[in-house]
């Protein structure tokens, strides 16, 4: 008697559990292709708006009109909500008649307080690739090992056991684990990828906190409102 060993045939007679691991695992990689779209949009986007303040800020307009500017975009760059946060800090510490050290290190600590926050949005989700990427082959496993145990509970019934009658229950089974890699392997390549990009942004940006800081450094003590480049 021939068996239909098509996927829909195998996923439908498989037990109660295993199917639950098989709706686990496709929620889990449906999920993840979700934040992968949605990182790869989201970087890119991230990485054309740095570019574009970075070419206005290097263009030679004065630090105040730059920082006046970034105050009224509505979709700003990180790197823009970066140099806005350094600059007011060092303005404010400037009106209180501070000496060149304490504006300086003011407005360092709040562009990397606006740094940090920065990151945290940039990062966010990239932990439930890591988890998808690192859990699911271990879940899809569990799935074909109760499977597997469950199709030889049922053949210990049997008077006589053949091939037949096992690949059936160890084929189904074995979908759980071919699902479970289904969803590991995009989160593993896409989470790699992402965690390069997102290294090479905080890099850019921390070149730009040290490069804005020699700026302010200049200023310290001078009038801000010219560029100072």
């Amino acid at each position: 008697m021939n068996q239909d060993f098509s996927f829909l045939s195998l996923v439908t007679h498989a037990s109660l559990v295993v199917q639950l691991v098989m709706a686990g695992l496709m929620f889990a990689s449906l999920g993840s292709w979700t934040v992968i779209f949605g990182k790869l949009f989201g970087l890119r986007r991230v990485r054309n708006r740095n570019d574009d303040f970075e070419r206005e800020f290097w263009s030679g307009r004065s630090l105040t009109e730059l920082s006046q500017a970034a105050g009224s975009k509505p979709h700003s760059a990180p790197l823009e909500r970066i140099f806005a946060s350094g600059m007011r800090e060092f303005l404010k510490l400037r009106e209180k008649r501070l000496d060149a050290g304490a504006q300086l290190d003011g407005a360092r600590r709040a562009m990397r307080a606006s740094f940090q926050r920065e990151m945290d949005v940039i990062e966010s989700h990239l932990s439930f690739l890591a988890s998808v990427a690192s859990v699911s082959p271990y879940v899809g496993l569990f799935g074909t090992v109760w499977g597997i145990m469950h199709a030889f509970v049922g053949l210990s019934h049997l008077q006589q056991v053949s091939l037949a009658s096992v690949a059936p229950g160890i084929a189904e089974a074995l979908v759980a684990t071919a699902i479970g890699l289904f969803a590991a392997i995009p989160a593993v390549i896409a989470y790699n990828r992402f965690a390069r990009d997102i290294d090479r942004i905080a890099m850019h940006m921390e070149t730009f906190i040290e490069e804005f800081s020699n700026i302010l450094q200049r200023n310290a003590g001078t009038s801000a409102s010219a560029g100072g480049r």
